[in-house]
């Protein structure tokens, strides 16, 4: 028997004596897949991005022997046979994920962070000598491993200080990969220079591992940005970088609702350079001077939220 996406299509050509029909079953279950993603992510799978799902979407289909979206569809509405079996479901919305990262990535707007933000909050912090930084959507770590770099390339500075620095992602596989610290040699060459990666990793056979008393401070969980904050504790600085751009406007807010709960008083906010709260929210306001950086509105950036100067 055809899978049944095969099925539909030749009826459908059948019946209409062209392949219209057979393009509108393919339509379709291009609209489920995206309905999928975006009820296990909120991501929307806008028009201009339809055009990657084939190729996002192709080691699925060679693990799975199947050559179409249509195919897939099916296959997704059959039982797990075994238990053990992976969640289909589960492939695709991870296939679909845009994981793209890399070391101190977009490096104007990350420097803000060692030369601004964090003497700010050090000064601020002196008393509790305790600091809660969330990397959202985190991807495969290595933002939050340029972060420890930092605190690790100032260790004198930070002595005595509790840092706790929190990556998430609602990807499952991603957060394997961040926990391991174990990075390719493409992967590490993206933001490093040759002096980072001898002083902060270690060449395996496998890759290049950073190292444990970098990864010290530094821990991973999966988490959507949509859901409610991953702990109790409101956080100093939160990097929330390229992840909004992927949501409607309603969800939009919504994450920025749940930014703004996780968010100290006097914390900032760092967003991605296509992204903005202007027009988006009314809880949060731009950091005057500053690129990407925001804090709870009404907060007096003179006293409570980072000034950010030099």
């Amino acid at each position: 028997m055809l899978p049944c996406g095969w099925q539909l299509a030749r009826n459908g050509r059948q019946r209409a004596g062209s392949g219209l029909i057979a393009m509108e079953v393919s339509q379709a279950s291009h609209q489920i897949i995206a309905d999928l993603l975006c009820e296990r992510t909120g991501q929307h799978l806008t028009e201009n991005r339809r055009w990657r799902v084939a190729t996002a979407l192709a080691s699925v289909f060679r693990q799975h022997g199947i050559s179409n979206a249509d195919q897939l569809v099916c296959l997704l509405g059959q039982p797990r046979r075994r238990s053990g079996d992976r969640d289909l479901a589960t492939e695709v919305v991870e296939a679909l994920l845009n994981n793209e990262t890399y070391f101190f990535r977009d490096k104007p707007t990350f420097d803000q962070i060692p030369d601004a933000i964090l003497p700010e909050l050090a000064d601020r912090r002196k008393t509790t000598k305790r600091l809660s930084i969330w990397c959202a959507g985190c991807s495969t770590g290595q933002e939050v491993h340029s972060l420890a770099m930092l605190f690790e390339d100032q260790k004198a500075r930070w002595d005595g200080w509790t840092i706790d620095i929190l990556g998430t992602d609602v990807s499952h596989k991603v957060i394997q990969t961040a926990r391991s610290g174990l990075y390719s040699q493409f992967e590490v060459q993206r933001g490093l220079g040759v002096a980072q990666m001898l002083t902060h990793f270690e060449e395996t056979p496998d890759g290049w591992q950073i190292h444990d008393h970098v990864r010290r401070i530094t821990r991973f969980q999966q988490h959507d940005v949509l859901s409610l904050p991953p702990t109790s504790r409101a956080f100093d600085l939160i990097l929330c970088r390229n992840v909004l751009l992927y949501f409607d406007a309603e969800t939009r807010q919504r994450a920025f609702t749940r930014l703004e709960n996780a968010l100290a008083d006097d914390g900032c906010l760092m967003l991605g350079a296509g992204e903005t709260v202007v027009g988006q929210t009314r809880s949060l306001s731009p950091i005057s001077g500053r690129t990407s950086l925001y804090a709870k509105r009404g907060a007096s950036h003179d006293e409570r939220a980072p000034a950010l100067t030099h």
